[in-house]
């Protein structure tokens, strides 16, 4: 199927598809004698995984990382927790072969950037709250 009709059955645009491709997440599809992309099931099953890993937050690059084993993991769907592919010792941040893997590290990425904002939403909630009104003081004595 052309890169239309793939993106479609993926839920995708074919600018994404194009994108996927030039980041490596995507083999280079097969093409037609006149220069068009070709897609079969499997190439669909891998965007769909593709989609859905960057859904649940992991990024491009993170994806990219591990794109030589997508191919690991079954159908379009994800492994169980600790299976082989993108939640394994796929290497740390700077791409070495060991580490906490690619998926614990966006996980402590994500868990860094709630602490930020926890704290920034406090520091922003206590600012307009100002100080405690003489009836509040009175009350909690």
């Amino acid at each position: 199927m052309r890169i239309g009709d793939a993106a479609a059955a993926a839920g995708t645009t074919p600018r994404a598809l194009r994108l996927y491709e030039q980041r490596g997440l995507l083999l280079p599809p097969l093409r037609t004698s006149s220069g068009q992309r070709e897609y079969g099931p499997r190439d669909i099953a891998r965007i769909r995984l593709v989609r859905q890993l960057l859904a649940l937050g992991l990024t491009i690059e993170d994806v990219a990382r591990c794109a030589d084993r997508l191919d690991l993991l079954e159908g379009d769907t994800l492994p169980p927790y600790g299976s082989p592919g993108c939640s394994g010792d796929a290497g740390d941040e700077s791409g070495g072969g060991s580490g906490s893997g690619i998926v614990q590290h966006r996980i402590a990425v994500l868990d860094a950037e709630i602490a930020r904002l926890t704290d920034l939403r406090d520091r922003l909630a206590s600012a307009v709250a100002g100080p405690p009104s003489r009836a509040q003081s009175r009350s909690q004595t």
